[in-house]
């Protein structure tokens, strides 16, 4: 038995007919046989072809990639380790191997494969580059951890890992969304350099920059009511005291100015700096109280593992000993 009788390669699919055979066939001659394609409904022939090149094909039950990823882990996936990539032959079964030994060697439970270190000319229009970059910075800013590239299709983790994961996204935000819950629930993450080439001639993306672009902004904001809630309260507190004192100073203005006063503003200017200034207060007593929350948890497991080797210590060390009420007649052994 190999490491790779022990890996599942998930391609979540839709409309990939151009290149889903050349995928399916490079992780089998990379000695994966586990191939499984969960198909999204495709018009096109990609359930045949995946199946005649000798993937296991099952159509998800909704729609979205985040569905068909969650859906496939949970219901059609019995291996450890799950290998995920992106069925347009844009990802290269060869740093299969690297993305899986972190998994293998303890180290991590989660993997990122990081495009940027050898990015192709032409896999990545200058849009999208911009939006990955401000993405990931936001990610980092937000969240306070460097994943590299968050919206990386390529992923490594153990099945058990990702069924701790409390995920809903079914669109492309669903890499973000892992992102966001590996910080949540402390799963050990790695990075990993891969090659990132340009989709074949005649093979179409899913892909909508602006519309999928602003859906994972939100995410990464609403994820953050739960991981860095300063970040979520004070941000809307900044911009609405903002927004008081710049309406308060016009109203100052022009008052002295032209001495002409805007009663309507100035009730507006007074409500919106009161409410930005409450918002920051909740955020900073709210992070106070995840910090808190943080530091119980860690205390707990620590006292759950030393309780459990001190036990067992304990246990090894009582089946060893003889029991107080014993005679030495009685701890004698039978001749």
């Amino acid at each position: 038995m190999t490491d790779h009788d022990g890996v599942c390669v998930l391609l979540p699919t839709m409309n990939e007919a151009e290149t889903v055979a050349r995928v399916v066939a490079d992780f089998r001659d990379a000695g994966f046989e586990n191939v499984l394609v969960i198909d999204g409904g495709s018009t096109d022939d990609t359930q045949s072809i995946a199946r005649d090149s000798g993937a296991r094909v099952v159509e998800q039950s909704g729609r979205g990639k985040g569905q068909a990823v969650r859906e496939a882990v949970r219901d059609h996936v019995e291996a450890p380790y799950v290998l995920m990539a992106d069925a347009d032959a844009t990802y290269d079964a060869d740093d299969a191997a690297a993305m899986l030994d972190p998994l293998f060697d303890g180290e991590a439970e989660h993997v990122v494969g990081d495009r940027f270190a050898d990015m192709r000319p032409g896999s990545m229009t200058r849009l999208n580059r911009v939006g990955n970059h401000l993405i990931n910075l936001a990610f980092r800013a937000i969240h306070r951890e460097d994943y590299g590239d968050i919206l990386s299709g390529y992923r490594a983790f153990t099945r058990e890992s990702f069924l701790r994961l409390h995920l809903t996204a079914d669109g492309f935000g669903i890499e973000t969304e892992m992102a966001v819950e590996c910080v949540k629930n402390r799963v050990p993450v790695a990075v990993v350099p891969i090659t990132y080439r340009e989709r074949p001639g005649g093979s179409a993306t899913n892909l909508h920059p602006v519309r999928d672009g602003g859906v994972i902004f939100l995410e990464l904001y609403r994820k953050a009511k739960t991981n860095n809630p300063l970040f979520y309260f004070g941000s809307v507190g900044v911009a609405s005291t903002a927004a008081g004192i710049a309406m308060a100073s016009f109203v100052l203005y022009r008052y002295l100015a032209f001495g002409i006063s805007h009663e309507v503003v100035a009730v507006g200017a007074v409500g919106a700096t009161i409410l930005g200034i409450q918002l920051l207060v909740f955020g900073f007593l709210a992070d106070m109280i995840h910090t808190l929350h943080r530091e119980q948890i860690a205390r707990y497991e620590r006292a759950v593992g030393g309780g459990a080797t001190g036990g067992s210590a304990a246990a090894g060390d009582g089946g060893e000993a003889s029991r107080p009420d014993e005679t030495p007649e009685a701890r004698e052994p039978e001749r």
